[in-house]
């Protein structure tokens, strides 16, 4: 089993690659023609319209960094906070089966790239010089 030890940047890089992917996407949408929407939406959940901006910039510019690799563990925890506000005002009522699973899914990721960093296959690896 210790061919398993050794893949654990591998694992480590898809988990990235998975979160990243999900958030620049969700985030693309909001930062690039739909912020005004989502700022008016964020403010219909009761909360100030400037924390869309937040939100947007959180989904997209943190998932550009758990992406690459690059301050993987801060742009972790925006991804965190940004799902768990969501999963707070917009999920929570819809239960496991009605939605609620795929961003708590998505969360537990970010939660784990907190506490894992990027690994060795990553931007911050290679720029601190570890080999």
């Amino acid at each position: 089993m210790r061919w398993l030890e050794r893949a654990q940047p591998l694992a480590l890089l898809v988990l990235r690659f998975v979160l990243g992917v999900i958030m620049v996407a969700h985030g693309y949408g909001k930062v690039f023609g739909g912020l005004s929407h989502h700022v008016q939406f964020v403010h219909t959940l009761g909360l100030s319209g400037w924390l869309g901006y937040l939100s947007a910039g959180a989904e997209f510019i943190g998932g550009l960094m758990v992406l690459l690799g690059v301050a993987t563990r801060i742009g972790a925890l925006l991804i965190l906070l940004d799902l768990l506000v969501a999963i707070w005002k917009v999920h929570m009522h819809q239960g496991l089966r009605g939605g609620l699973e795929f961003p708590l899914s998505v969360a537990a990721i970010a939660f784990a790239l907190i506490f894992f960093g990027g690994g060795p296959i990553s931007v911050e690896w290679i720029w601190k010089g570890k080999s």
